[in-house]
C-alpha cells in the first residue's frame, strides 16, 4: 500500500487514503516518486473542466526514481532518475506521423485502464495516465523519461509539464525572435516558466501581466522587466510599454475568455497570441469580422507546448546547467500530499507560483 491523492467523483475533494498498486507487467515501469508539481490542469480534472475517467489518483507532472520494470522494459532500469510523460505519443496516428506528436490521437488513451485499488476495493484510473500523487506509481514505459544529467531529481518535477509547456509556448508556438516584446498574461506556475523561456529567447521587453500584485517580485526574477496588474485598460497599457504599437507576442496562461480577448487587444498589428491556459466551454471568445481582417493578428492554441519531450529536455538541461533557467524559482510552496487541496485554493485565488508536493 501507499499513500495517494485520490478524487473520488468529479466535484468532490481529494482524499488522501491507502492504495495498492500491482507489480509492473509486460511495458510497464514503477516509478518512486521524488516530488510532483500542483498544476491548474489538476484542479481542472476535479472540477470537470478536463473529463477523465473517475474515481482516480491525480497527479501529472512528476519525476522520481526507478523500482522495478516489466517484461520487455530496457530504456529504463531499477536506480534511474526519471521524469514522467503524461502525454506520451503512440508513433503511428496521423499527427504523430506528421511530427506533431502534442497532438497525438492515443495520449491518454491510458486514462481508461484500472491503475490501482483503494483500501475499499474501489477500482481507480491514472488521472492523465501517470498518478503523479502518490509515493509511487506503476505506468506505460513510453510515460518515463531519463532524468538529463545535472538536473535535480525533485525540482526536474517540473520539466513534466509547466517548463515544456511554458518554453514550447515561446520556442516552438509562438516562435519568439530575439529582440521582439512578448507579454504574458498570468504568473503561476506555466506564466513564470514562460517568462524565463521569453528571456532566454532574447525578447526585448518581457512584460507580466496579473491579477495579483504580490507576484511582481516572482516575476521580475523570472525575467519580466515589466508588471501590470490586469485591469480593463490592460491592452492600453501593454502598447504603452512597447512603443504605442503592442506587443509581437503575447502568451495567455489562464484560459479564460477575457485575458484571451486582452492578450489578442495587447499584440501589434500582425502580432502573434499563444493560447496556454485551458479554458472551459463556457468561456467564449467573439471577435467580429472586420478587426480579424484589419488587424491581421495571428491566434493560436497551444497544447503542451507544442513539445517533444524526447526531444526537448536535453535542450532544457542544457539551459539548466546553464544557468539560464532556473527550476527553483517557480517554486513557491514544498509540501506533503495533505496540501494539495489548499494549494488548490490558493490557485483559485490566484497566489503563489508552483507548490511541489515531495516525498
Amino acid at each position: 500500500m501507499v499513500r495517494a491523492a485520490v478524487l473520488p467523483a468529479v466535484g468532490s475533494p481529494l482524499e488522501i487514503t491507502g492504495i495498492e498498486l500491482p507489480e509492473p507487467g509486460p511495458g510497464q515501469v514503477r516509478v518512486r516518486l521524488a516530488a510532483a508539481g500542483v498544476c491548474h490542469s489538476d484542479l481542472s480534472l476535479s472540477n470537470g473542466t478536463m473529463q477523465v475517467p473517475v474515481p482516480a489518483v491525480l497527479g501529472h507532472e512528476g519525476a522520481g526514481t526507478v523500482v522495478s520494470v516489466g517484461e520487455g522494459v530496457t530504456q529504463v532500469a531499477p536506480g534511474d532518475g526519471v521524469v514522467l510523460n503524461w502525454a506520451p505519443s503512440c508513433g503511428s496516428c496521423h499527427h504523430c506521423t506528421i511530427g506533431e506528436v502534442w497532438l497525438c490521437s492515443s495520449a491518454l488513451k491510458g486514462a481508461g485502464r484500472i491503475h490501482a485499488v483503494a483500501e475499499d476495493g474501489t477500482e481507480l484510473h491514472p488521472g492523465l495516465n501517470v498518478a503523479a500523487f502518490a509515493e509511487e506509481t506503476v505506468v506505460a514505459a513510453n510515460c518515463v523519461l531519463p532524468l538529463p544529467d545535472g538536473v535535480p531529481l525533485t525540482d526536474a518535477a517540473l520539466l513534466g509539464c509547466a517548463v515544456l509547456t511554458g518554453y514550447g509556448a515561446v520556442h516552438h508556438s509562438a516562435r519568439v525572435r530575439e529582440g521582439e516584446s512578448v507579454v504574458v498574461f498570468g504568473a503561476g506556475g506555466v506564466g513564470l516558466a514562460t517568462l524565463q523561456s521569453a528571456r532566454i529567447a532574447g525578447a526585448s521587453t518581457v512584460v507580466a501581466v496579473d491579477v495579483s500584485p504580490e507576484k511582481e517580485e516572482l516575476a521580475r526574477r523570472a525575467g519580466a522587466t515589466e508588471y501590470v496588474v490586469a485591469s480593463a485598460i490592460t491592452p492600453k497599457e501593454i502598447r504603452k510599454l512597447t512603443g504605442g504599437q503592442g506587443a509581437d507576442v503575447a502568451v495567455e496562461c489562464v484560459g479564460r475568455a477575457e485575458t484571451i480577448r486582452a492578450a489578442w487587444e495587447s499584440t501589434r498589428r500582425g502580432g502573434r497570441t499563444t493560447v496556454v491556459g485551458i479554458g472551459g466551454k463556457d468561456q467564449q471568445v467573439t471577435f467580429n469580422a472586420l478587426e480579424l481582417f484589419h488587424w491581421g493578428r495571428t491566434l493560436s492554441g497551444c497544447v503542451y507546448g507544442n513539445s517533444d519531450p524526447a526531444r526537448d529536455l536535453p535542450v532544457l538541461a542544457e539551459h539548466i546547467r546553464a544557468g539560464r533557467l532556473d527550476l527553483s524559482a517557480l517554486i513557491t510552496g514544498r509540501i506533503g500530499l495533505d496540501g494539495i487541496p489548499a494549494a488548490f485554493e490558493a490557485m483559485l485565488a490566484g497566489k503563489g507560483g508552483r507548490a511541489l508536493v515531495v516525498f
